[in-house]
């Protein structure tokens, strides 16, 4: 019962939610008023451990079913994520975790233990595009597709695009931005990704829509841009600057502007936080080993430092809260379907990252921005919105 009483008094810091606890059979209320969940713990999880990390012992003890949540996942999220202010970190323990290699080769395995998980899984969750990213809705009955589509629209003509331009996307996911370009545009466009899985599909996908003579892929990291004798007219990263590591922002910006010709547009969507952050342990173990959120501001100083000149910063927030909901119903619906594919300690973990995310953004923890930018000054553009 000590220890069990340890537990409790460690939660009791989250007090300005009501919630309850219960510990074999001994049920505790945190905080006042109307409890908005319940936490169930089979046994109590050290008192070491939620001073270490809070969000990697809670986020364990889920996964291994040590943690069950009476109701529903996400709104019991939403309320406890309003207290992340009040989570523990031991930075020095938790060194190893958070700051990890950002060489070439350890950032192609990082991404690939997350993209090449494997097409047939994420096409049970993710709409017919497979978009990986935060939708755009722009009416409220908008399903995820149309959301998909929607932003893809809105990104290819914040681009201002011309017939023949040519178009490199940083990270190009499984492609659609790029088909969508080069079927309504005409342009020529090269996507970049280190995902093989990703890779594959994308090829397929280019000979199914007929588009060879528009579209290529190939396996290349960023970096390799610098040294490379492409040039394009514009330049988008949707989703991708979160794998680059804060140590390599200016490095992200200088590879950009190595390809882009005089006076090209760069759109840059990412996730972002209002302060620089090293990351959060269990999503680094877990989900996105090596992933940093950026800051906007420090990007913003990263873009300058290049001479980029900046047209339109949007913040996309309760887009990606929408979309991320979208997923997690998905998600749930095809969940006997993960459990053919995988253990229940993953089927899980995947569960608590969507809702988690989703509560993140509905928070306002971390937001999604969208920058656009010119190399140097481009008169020849609109004086107002085109978009």
């Amino acid at each position: 019962m000590l220890k069990e009483n340890l537990m409790v008094k460690a939660l009791n810091k989250f007090d300005d939610i009501c919630f309850l606890v219960i510990v074999d059979g001994e049920e505790y209320k945190i905080g006042e008023g109307e409890p908005t969940f319940t936490a169930k713990f089979k046994e109590s999880i050290p008192v070491s451990k939620l001073l270490s990390s809070t969000s990697l012992a809670l986020g364990e003890a889920y996964m291994s079913g040590n943690l069950e949540i009476e109701g529903d996942l996400y709104n019991a999220l939403d309320y406890f994520m309003s207290e992340m202010d009040k989570f523990s970190i031991d930075k020095k323990a938790m060194k190893k975790l958070i700051f990890t290699s950002i060489s070439k080769k350890n950032q192609e395995k990082e991404v690939r233990s997350h993209y090449d998980i494997g097409n047939d899984f994420y096409k049970l969750w993710l709409d017919e595009t497979m978009s990986y990213s935060c939708g755009y809705f722009l009416n409220d009955n908008d399903t995820l597709y149309q959301a998909q589509v929607n932003k893809v629209d809105y990104i290819l003509k914040k681009l201002y695009l011309k017939e023949g331009m040519t178009l490199l996307d940083i990270g190009c996911g499984w492609g659609f931005l790029l088909i969508e370009a080069a079927k309504k545009y005409k342009i020529h466009g090269t996507g970049i990704t280190l995902s093989v899985e990703q890779y594959n599909e994308f090829r397929r996908r280019i000979v199914d829509e007929g588009l060879e003579d528009y579209l290529e892929v190939k396996l290349m990291d960023y970096r390799d841009l610098k040294n490379s004798d492409l040039k394009f007219d514009r330049v988008v990263s949707v989703g991708m600057l979160e794998h680059v590591g804060r140590d390599n922002y200016q490095l992200f910006i200088d590879c950009v502007n190595t390809v882009l010709k005089p006076h090209g547009l760069f759109l840059l969507h990412f996730i972002s936080g209002l302060k620089e952050h090293p990351g959060d342990p269990w999503i680094k173990k877990y989900i996105f080993p090596g992933g940093v959120i950026p800051s906007l501001r420090e990007i913003m100083n990263c873009l300058a430092e290049d001479n980029f000149h900046t047209l339109d910063v949007e913040n996309l927030r309760n887009h990606y809260n929408r979309t991320l909901l979208c997923w997690e119903k998905n998600y749930k619906e095809h969940i006997d379907e993960v459990r053919e594919m995988f253990d229940e300690e993953f089927v899980r973990m995947w569960d608590l990252y969507l809702s988690a995310c989703a509560a993140i953004f509905h928070n306002g923890i971390i937001d999604i921005h969208q920058i656009l930018v010119s190399k140097g000054v481009n008169n020849d553009l609109p004086i107002v919105r085109w978009y």
